[in-house]
């Protein structure tokens, strides 16, 4: 699912319900969830054997995968990535650095936010924009999809910055392509100064979701020029 948002150039393997439960861990990565609750060891797991499976593909011996700062995953050099797990669905998409300089990756059960949530992550411009969007498509959730979407655009921001990006610090516009299949694009405009990538700063990230089997995909590739 999330393969079909992003260039042919990135590898990305999924796993669905309890596929890969039983996929085993290297010792230093057993060690950080050694006191994690099972649902969270079980995606801890499977998202790892996704990566392991996606550095295969691209030709790179399986190794650990440990996290970095902000909890970031730290992936072998020439490699760039993301992954992702909710309920039922785990995913990760590897490129080699020298094809795109970041990219992110987001899944979400599609329903819709938690009370009291949205306005903790929208802006006043995103929150009218989305009363638009359920008007002419009731069928997407998309507090929901908005969510997913911020999730990305850090996910491919923070490897090219270290620094943080506030949920309110990209305001991002969602686009419904015509047709009965729910997808689309979207774009985040940036309200900080963006990362230099090559000779150019960044104004913006470019992306594309999707909405299919009880979930929501998003997905940011940043091209080098």
């Amino acid at each position: 699912m999330i393969g079909e948002l992003l260039p042919q150039t990135v590898v990305t393997v999924e796993a669905y319900g309890n596929e890969g439960a039983d996929a085993p861990l290297y010792p230093e990565e057993a060690a950080l969830v050694a006191r994690a609750v099972a649902k969270r060891r079980r995606e801890f797991a499977v998202v790892r054997s996704c990566a392991r499976r996606a550095m295969e593909k691209l030709g790179v011996p399986p190794q650990p995968i440990l996290p970095g700062e902000r909890g970031a995953p730290r992936w072998p050099a020439g490699l760039a990535g993301s992954m992702t797990h909710c309920d039922g669905y785990c995913a990760a998409a590897l490129v080699r650095a020298t094809d795109l300089a970041s990219l992110g990756i987001d899944a979400e059960a599609h329903g819709p936010l938690p009370e009291g949530v949205l306005p903790a992550v929208a802006l006043p411009a995103e929150a009218e924009r989305l009363r638009r969007l359920a008007a002419q498509r009731p069928d997407i959730h998309w507090d929901r999809l908005l969510f997913s979407a911020k999730e990305s655009v850090y996910k491919a921001w923070f490897p090219l910055t270290g620094k943080w990006l506030d949920f309110t610090e990209a305001d991002i516009e969602i686009s419904a392509d015509p047709g009965e299949q729910p997808r689309g694009t979207f774009r985040a405009t940036l309200l900080v100064p963006g990362p230099r990538v090559g000779d150019r700063r960044l104004g913006h990230f470019d992306g594309h979701w999707t909405a299919d089997r009880g979930l929501v995909a998003t997905a940011v590739a940043v091209p080098h020029d």
